[in-house]
């Protein structure tokens, strides 16, 4: 039971920290165009 001690706060830890990656990631736009993405990989590059 001594190793819950350890356990819980890094788990809260771990998961605050990936609570704040996605966060980020919205903040910054990371989801915003997301047909354009698929459609791009579909069409050849002009140059």
């Amino acid at each position: 039971m001594s190793i819950l001690i350890y356990l819980m706060p890094a788990a809260l830890f771990l998961s605050l920290l990936g609570l704040a990656g996605f966060l980020w990631s919205l903040k910054s736009g990371q989801y915003d165009d997301m047909e354009g993405a698929a459609e791009r990989i579909l069409l050849e590059d002009e140059d």
